[in-house]
């Protein structure tokens, strides 16, 4: 896999929300100060979207899930006043950071507007519902789980690299900035969702943080 991820030259940024709701929260917004300050700085490049529901950006309206975000009042303040598929009244995260480095949102990756030079400004793989663990969100059924998006950012490049070339196509997923978002739903819909789910009999909480951690670092190795 042409995972660029752990290069020198990219920026990664992992929000990785796996603390009671209080300490998320706080975690979250410390998180996002930081991401702000940095992208403030940035030229535009190349961005580059994984992750749940807090990041999809209208992946999950192309699938025959359960979770998906295509009726009022999500979109209720967005530019067109309607739902787009992000779980948000309004602009998301990676739209925000978008604007930052002064570039168009990153279309959905199951967007057929994803096409032509669209494929050059990133693109966004993140799907509501799913977990660091291939068991969270399986009430949801057809998501995208975080292998599987990784499996279509392969796929982004061979596309790109069909148009510039590989040369050019690794110069731009090197430069790119990426954003991952992933671990809130391994607790509130895996571990917390019903009084005694599997993962909580299998785990003391302690434990359980740790073994998502492990898994998490996993999936940042691919």
């Amino acid at each position: 896999m042409c995972m660029s991820i752990a290069s020198t030259t990219t920026t990664t940024t992992s929000l990785f929300l796996i603390m009671e709701s209080s300490s998320v929260l706080l975690f979250s917004l410390v998180s996002l100060l930081v991401l702000s300050e940095f992208v403030q700085q940035s030229e535009a490049r190349a961005f580059f979207v994984f992750g749940d529901s807090l990041v999809d950006s209208g992946n999950n309206n192309y699938l025959a899930t359960t979770a998906r975000a295509d009726s009022p009042p999500y979109g209720i303040d967005y530019p067109t006043h309607r739902p787009t598929g992000r779980f948000s009244n309004g602009l998301n995260i990676p739209d925000i950071i978008s604007e930052r480095i002064g570039e168009e949102p990153t279309l959905p990756y199951l967007s057929p507007e994803l096409q032509g030079e669209r494929l050059f400004v990133g693109a966004n793989f993140a799907s509501a519902g799913i977990g660091i663990l291939n068991d969270t969100g399986i009430q949801f059924l057809n998501i995208i789980r975080i292998n599987q998006q990784l499996a279509y950012f392969e796929q982004y490049q061979e596309r790109v690299s069909s148009l510039i070339g590989p040369d050019e196509t690794q110069r731009l997923v090197n430069q790119a900035l990426f954003l991952i978002t992933l671990g809130g739903n391994d607790f509130v819909n895996n571990y917390y969702l019903v009084p005694f789910s599997a993962r909580s009999r299998e785990f003391s909480l302690p434990d359980y943080v740790q073994y998502v951690i492990s898994e998490y670092r996993k999936i940042l190795a691919v």
